[in-house]
């Protein structure tokens, strides 16, 4: 069963990583997608070629720089113009800067406001016309657990995690007489290029794979390991299918207990 046939997803970040799950779990649930994100070394083409063909669906990619909000609008017309709507929005993009608060860049503040919270904020804002018109459509935001949490030395990360599930909050309210859900998925620490890199180097240095994934996470997430990729999409594709028309406004962890601990 294909439950999201004739449906079109737009996926902020879905190149490498969660977005790349989410974009394999929506595409195989039946969502064309508007594909985004930078990866250097990746052959965009191919990697399309290889989701229609696994599939059997059609995508677009857009380069957008989610820090500019007219390079959105582009993202946004163009995946109207091939799909005729978009009808699931996954705001997954996402910066991330470590720094003392004394010490943090300007540039860097702006940065990561401007690709984790505001890019949300217009992916929203000019996609929600069409939801309403059509009684139906899906908004999940990806915050993190550190939306729930606080942690020294990312005080941007934290900021605009947490101000994610705000927005989450208002929207779903703003539109939930339309047929239209927003919700927010808080990972745990997940199985990701980044972490991986650091999984590898402590590999590198004589620890197993379960050691070094222990080691990243202690004081984390209690199961000691690093969170699926493959989970996480599979609760958006949930979130975004027909026995979801309920769950709006949601706040929800996958993060090995961690925010229970």
């Amino acid at each position: 069963m294909r439950p999201l046939d004739g449906t079109a997803a737009l996926i902020t970040g879905s190149v490498r990583g969660l977005g790349l799950a989410a974009a394999h779990r929506l595409a195989a649930a039946g969502c064309n997608l508007v594909l985004n994100g930078f990866d250097e070394g990746r052959d965009i083409a191919a990697l399309r070629r290889e989701i229609e063909h696994r599939h059997g669906v059609r995508t677009t990619y857009d380069d957008a720089d989610l820090r500019r909000p007219e390079q959105i609008e582009r993202m946004v017309s163009a995946g109207l113009a091939a799909f005729g709507s978009i009808d699931i929005v996954v705001n997954n993009a996402v910066v991330r800067h470590t720094s003392p608060v004394e010490s943090f860049g300007v540039s860097e503040w702006d940065d990561g406001i401007a690709v984790n919270l505001s890019a949300a904020f217009h992916t929203i804002r000019l996609t929600v016309p069409g939801m309403k018109q059509r009684g139906w459509g899906r908004i999940i935001n990806v915050s993190s657990i550190y939306g729930l949490r606080g942690a020294a030395n990312r005080v941007n990360y934290v900021t605009t995690k947490t101000a994610l599930i705000g927005l989450t909050r208002a929207v779903a309210l703003e539109t939930v007489t339309h047929g239209i859900t927003c919700n927010a998925i808080c990972p745990g620490t997940t199985e990701t290029p980044v972490h991986e890199a650091t999984v590898l180097a402590s590999m590198a240095k004589g620890l197993s794979r379960e050691e070094s994934e222990k080691q990243l996470l202690a004081g984390k997430q209690p199961t000691g390991k690093l969170i699926s990729a493959d989970d996480v999409a599979a609760l958006i594709v949930f979130l975004c299918g027909p026995e979801s028309g309920s769950i709006t406004g949601s706040i929800l962890p996958v993060d090995g207990g961690w925010s229970s601990s």
